[in-house]
């Protein structure tokens, strides 16, 4: 909306009032244009609305737009804005069926045809199917710029999608619980596919994907917020990181650290901000073991029936020593999303039971008989221990540490490869400690062995941004299809 201004001339009184006014009105205009929640549709008709290729996608049951055919884009054509938004508040409920695709576009434009180019995809998306190609980009995602990798919110069930963008910060919520955020910076890198993909102004439209995607949006409303509203959001500062993390995002490269802890005082909130801030999504372990944690079943069962999840998080058990199955039941054990655990404890010929990481409890002796007890234990625990991640993979005792490559033997790998291909466990790529090395995860590539990504963080310090596992990605080409998922 404009003001148009004439030239007039008014009494001084009046225009002391005229100045009180105008401030009055900016003041006002740098919080909200719109008070209330403005509806865009009627629950009975598509006035305002305007599908491009394939209308008959489109129907309309029992108050509700319905997707229901083949590929088109219902956009948003009404008064309100002129059907033009800056900043503003979107809000809708919206119902999946099992596997539907579908999506909000903002500060989008009509086209005929296609994919709409112009703006930003909000994904709507809570299961996936099996095939070639599994879409892992989930409801809340800022589609291919910062994904949400989990499942948030279940099929058969409304839930409310809730867009902001204000400056150049859009923010995604999901019955009001933050999702995604992203800032633009100045220079903004986007894959060629994805140009369109930037603030500007614009209307909303909703994405008919495919004939088996049937997704209900009702209670579509806005509120427009002021355009000189400050972006409150931080933009990346490392642009060459960033295009990586833009690029591995856009080709649905699932950006999961699965080995990340609450420890040196980060809380939940904190880490789940770190992770969104990179279109990461975490799981975070809790440790079970002697001198690990939780020690016994009475005290973990104590934790998982006081613990909250979550629906930006799994929940993992670290296993702690090669006792953790004596210490707690499967009822316990299968109450977590996942549990790993590594081969950095456990007693060795001479009786000695060693936790690898203290120099004080390991007893390496001869390197090369260290070398291959530690090869028959990881053997040993990744074909008899229920678990569905070897962590802290390769990781050696600082005295050797630096024998790495001519410790680990191709032999060795070998037998470690062989292990997990056949029992199905996944390998962690460890950013922390940066391992396995190269020549490792590629053997077990070609193995068929599948991968996880985990930092194994000590606190909010050295939480990271996944480094080590996005320069692997690239070094052994790594795939989403190399990748493991929880219930795969």
């Amino acid at each position: 909306m404009s003001v148009e201004k004439k030239t007039k001339t008014y009494p001084m009184k009046n225009m002391k009032i005229m100045a009180i006014a105008v401030l009055a009105l900016a003041l006002n205009a740098c919080t909200t244009v719109a008070d209330d929640w403005i509806s865009l549709f009627d629950g009975e008709t598509l006035e305002g609305w305007t599908a491009n290729e394939s209308p008959d996608s489109w129907k309309i049951e029992e108050g509700a737009i319905v997707t229901a055919g083949v590929r088109s884009h219902l956009f948003y054509s009404g008064d309100v804005m002129e059907h033009n938004f800056n900043n503003f508040e979107f809000s809708v409920d919206v119902k999946t069926q099992p596997e539907a695709n579908s999506g909000i576009y903002i500060h989008t434009k009509f086209q005929d045809e296609g994919w709409p180019y112009d703006g930003y995809e909000c994904q709507v998306l809570n299961s996936s199917g099996e095939g070639d190609y599994v879409e892992h980009k989930m409801t809340g995602s800022i589609y291919a710029i910062r994904n949400v990798w989990k499942s948030v919110t279940p099929d058969n069930e409304w839930f409310n999608y809730r867009i902001v963008v204000q400056g150049k910060t859009i923010q995604t919520f999901i019955n009001g619980e933050i999702a995604a955020e992203y800032t633009e910076p100045d220079e903004v890198y986007r894959p060629e596919s994805f140009a369109g993909r930037l603030l500007s102004t614009g209307t909303f439209a909703f994405q008919c994907h495919d004939p088996g995607s049937v997704v209900a949006y009702k209670n579509i409303k806005v509120k427009p917020l002021a355009d000189d509203l400050p972006t409150p959001g931080t933009p990346p500062a490392d642009l060459e990181f960033e295009k990586k993390i833009v690029d591995l995002s856009s080709k649905n490269f699932p950006l999961i650290d699965f080995h990340t802890h609450l420890k040196g005082g980060i809380t939940r909130e904190e880490a789940l901000a770190h992770a969104r801030s990179y279109g990461f999504t975490y799981g975070i372990a809790v440790n079970c073991g002697i001198k690990m944690g939780f020690e016994t079943d009475d005290s973990l069962t104590a934790y998982l029936d006081a613990f909250e999840p979550t629906p930006y998080a799994w929940h993992a058990m670290q296993a702690e020593g090669r006792e953790w199955l004596d210490l707690f039941s499967k009822e316990s054990r299968e109450r977590f999303d996942y549990a790993f655990t590594d081969a950095m404890t456990w007693t060795n010929s001479r009786g000695v039971r060693q936790r690898l990481w203290i120099p004080a409890e390991t007893d390496i002796g001869d390197p090369q008989d260290f070398m291959d007890q530690l090869t028959a234990q990881i053997v040993k625990i990744v074909t008899t221990e229920p678990i569905d991640i070897y962590v802290n993979p390769t990781y050696l005792p600082g005295p050797i540490a630096d024998q790495y490559d001519v410790l680990w033997t191709d032999e060795r790998i070998d037998q470690v490869v062989k292990a997990l291909a056949e029992s199905g466990v996944a390998l962690e790529i460890n950013n922390r400690n940066r391992i396995p090395s190269a020549k490792f995860i590629t053997r077990a590539k070609e193995a068929g062995v599948i991968f996880t990504f985990g930092t194994n963080n000590g606190g909010a310090n050295d939480l990271g941004r996944m480094d080590y596992a996005i320069e692997i990605i690239d070094e052994c080409g790594l795939t989403p299809q190399d990748m493991w998922f929880p219930g795969n």
